[in-house]
This record gives structure tokens, sequence and C-alpha cells, in this order.
């Protein structure tokens, strides 16, 4: 029998094993997307305890808590200990056998504080006075962690109307890993809600010193603001929804919806795809004159429980896999793109499965030769990035486009805790590579080549791609 998390854990066999301890094995960490706070960085905020680390803002663990009959006020109450919080996540643990969070849970124990114990009641005091005590030192800073983890490169996710002040004050303070900032302008599209949207212009119109009262203004405003991002360091943008829009629509038709929206009044379901259609391709223009990459994540749809929703607000754990039909409207908007030839390096992240081989198919259709792996099928996201997720991924990637230009695994993490994600994702690739050799499916006899496909695809490729 085979044990726990042993240092061969995932590995199945002698091939997969030789790969991920020759190749994969310690490689620096370049995390192209996260949800990190600069700030924290910035500060090298010290964790008081392991419940703070661990619990606060992670909707994955509250998922399951509830689901394991815990009160709410065990989640995310304001008045509830730390150490109360996880005595009941400790309880939890056990009954998240086979998914993934128990697998996340225990390499977070054995890579960041030497602990090979598992987590459940009868450990949980002796575990969290432990880990509690390491993260009161400098090794186990925020700063700290990230050195522990060889992390090279954190990209954060970024409004247009953010300051950047902690990634500016990083660069001027020369700390070694580089803290970028990524353009996520989905507030900016966001044009449901007729008042939100009229504050957020304001907003936009301040910092930026642009008078706002057309749409060209609107442009011009972003358009500044996209400058900024740039000279402080960005390389890639970031768009969230459950849809791709690509609508056919004329420049008078957006200047009207936007003076319609502006004076408050509620758009219909027409004007809305349409104004998004607009500033999708926008933003795509601005992404391609920079030489940016542009990451699409689609097929979410949040906020599914109004009660929870008004009580928590968002990002508390309620957002679901949506099923929407994109396929067209997103051959549409890349191909309105690429024959203005101005489709820039992309990646597309998709959280229904069953998309799985649209994707992989959709990304052959606008490669042109002019960069390796210029169109991307994003690695399994949210609800797909663990074991089986991954590996259907990259099974429908190798099926239809070229695993070896594959620019890997990223956390999409607002914990400090969560760099063992890319390990699990290297060791997942190192055994579905030597599972086919030991199978006869790939030649034994070019063990060097895959040697360096697992490391590129864990590293370099991410490195070469982005220009870092």
């Amino acid at each position: 029998m085979k044990q726990f998390l042993d240092d061969d854990f995932v590995l199945q066999n002698d091939t997969a094993k030789q790969l991920y301890h020759e190749y994969a094995e310690g490689l620096p960490i370049i995390d192209y997307h996260c949800h990190l706070d600069p700030k924290m960085i910035a500060e090298d905020y010290q964790f008081d305890n392991l419940g703070e680390i661990w619990l606060a803002g992670d909707h994955y663990k509250w998922r399951a808590m509830r689901t394991n009959g815990i009160a709410e006020k065990y989640c995310t109450g304001k008045d509830i200990s730390d150490w109360d919080k996880f005595e009941k996540w400790a309880e939890t643990v056990p009954y998240t056998m086979r998914n993934p969070l128990y697998h996340w849970t225990h390499l977070e124990l054995k890579t960041a504080f030497g602990i090979n114990k598992i987590l459940k009641p009868e450990t949980a005091k002796e575990i969290y006075d432990e880990c509690t005590a390491k993260l009161r030192t400098p090794g186990f800073s925020a700063c700290g962690l990230m050195r522990r983890y060889k992390v090279e490169v954190v990209c954060t996710t970024d409004d247009p109307t953010d300051s950047l002040e902690y990634h500016i004050a990083l660069k001027k303070e020369g700390f070694e890993i580089k803290v970028l900032p990524t353009w996520r302008p989905d507030k900016a599209m966001a044009v449901e809600n007729p008042q939100t949207f009229i504050a957020y212009v304001e907003k936009l119109s301040e910092i930026s010193g642009i008078s706002i009262q057309s749409f060209d203004d609107y442009i011009i405003a972003l358009r500044k603001r996209h400058d900024f991002f740039a000279e402080v360091g960005c390389k890639l943008s970031d768009h969230g929804f459950e849809e791709f829009y690509a609508e056919d629509y004329t420049q008078p038709e957006i200047d009207s919806i936007f003076q319609k929206i502006y004076g408050g009044k509620e758009l219909t379901n027409d004007e809305i795809r349409k104004f998004k259609s607009a500033m999708l391709y926008e933003g795509a223009i601005m992404d391609w004159e920079k030489g940016w990459t542009q990451q699409f994540h689609y097929g979410v749809i949040r906020n599914n429980n109004t009660r929870l929703f008004k009580q928590l607000g968002p990002d508390t754990g309620f957002d679901s896999i949506s099923d929407p039909t994109v396929a067209r409207n997103m051959a549409k908007f890349f191909d309105k793109l690429d024959i203005d030839d101005k489709l820039t390096k992309t990646i597309i992240y998709n959280l229904n499965p069953k998309d799985n081989y649209m994707v992989a198919t959709m990304i052959g259709n606008f490669q042109d030769g002019t960069i390796a792996g210029k169109i991307q099928f994003g690695s399994g996201w949210w609800f797909l990035d663990q074991k089986e997720g991954m590996e259907a991924q990259m099974n429908a990637l190798s099926n239809l486009g070229l695993l070896s230009r594959f620019v890997g695994m990223l956390t999409d993490s607002r914990s400090f805790l969560s760099y063992p994600r890319h390990e699990y994702f290297r060791r997942i690739l190192c055994n579905l590579i030597g599972t086919d050799v030991e199978k006869g499916l790939l030649p034994s006899s070019e063990i060097s080549f895959l040697g360096q496909l697992v490391k590129d695809v864990s590293y370099y490729n991410a490195k070469n791609f982005f220009k870092f």
C-alpha cells in the first residue's frame, strides 16, 4: 500500500517519478494570475495564527464547512476567534477526503511547516500551535512565504482606478520578487446597474483627470489608466464574465447607449450586450498595442444565494459553473480582431468542463505562426483546478493542440499558502506523461525531451511567453 503524501505523491510509476524529481521539482514559481493583496506584500504582513492565514476569505473552505453542517458564524463571523474557526475547519477536514481541499491542506502543512500529521480534531490544537508559532517569525511573513516557495513573479488583479501604490513601493524598494499589476476592467463594463456605473465613471474621471462626457472621453480616460498600468510593469489584462460578447454595433449606437446609461436610465438587454461588445473590443485593441497578454475567465454564474449575498456580500462561496453557449461569439470576437490584425496573445479559461474540447479547437483557429502558443487554453480554473479537472484540460489540449507550448499553472488565490498548487500541478503533469511512457504511448528513448517539456510547461514557457 502506497503511503499518503510521501515524496512520490501522485507519481504512480518510475517514469513519472524520474520526470518530477529530475526535472520539475524545485523549479521557481511564476504565478501570473492571483488575487494576493499587494499591500500585504509591501508591508511584509506577519500573520498572527494559522486560522487567519487559512480561513480568512477562503470560500473553498467555507463551502465545505457549510456542507458539513458548520454554522455560518464559524465561516464568516466577525466575533468568533480564529482558533474557534480553525477547530471547526479541522472537524471538517476528514470529511473532505476525495475533495482537492484534502490534498491542498496537507500539502500546505508539509511544504510550508514541515508537518506530516493528518489534520483532524485530535491533532488540531497541536498543529495550530506549531504553525502559529512559526507564522510569528520573520521567515513566515507574506514575503517570507513567497521566498520559501521560490516565487519569482506574481501578477495581482487590479481595477483600472487602483492607485498601484504598493506595486510602485515594492519596485522602489527593490523587492527581489516581481509583483506586477494586472488590468481587470470588469467594473468598467458593468452597465447593468446605472447608479453603480455612474459612480464608477466619476471615480475614473477623478483619477484620470479626464472630464468624461461621452463614450470617446470614457475610452480616453481608460487608455490613460492603461498607460499608467504599463508604466508600473503590467503585462496582462484579465476579464471575468459569464459569456463572450460580440454583438454588431455602430459607433453612434454606442455613443447613444453611453448617454442613456450616464443619464441614469436602464438599458435593454440588447443595449447591454452591444456596450459590453464595444468595451471588450476597445480593451483588446489597447492590449494589442502594448503587446500584453489578454486573459478571459468565462462561464461563472455569481452570487446565486440572494439571502446570503445580501448578508455577506460577493466572493463568499455562492458562485457556480454556468452553461452558456459561447462558441459562436467567442469565434466572432477573436475573428474581428484577427481581421484587423490586432489579436494579441490570449489565454482562455473555461469553468464548464463541457467546453474543454471546444476551447482546445478554438485556440487552433487563431494561431498565426508568429509566437509559439500565441493563443492558449488556460489551466483548469476554480472548480476545475483539481486533479481530474487539470488532467481533463491537459488531455484535451494534448489531443487537439500542443501541450508542449502550454504556459502552465497559476494559483488564482488570495492565500500566501496556495503555492503548493504549482507542485500539485507539476506532479499531475509528470504522472500524465510518465504513464504514457510506461504504456508505450510515448518513447522512453526521448526522456530528455520529455523532461524539458515538463520544465517548459512548469516554468520556462510562462517566463518566455510573458517576457518576465
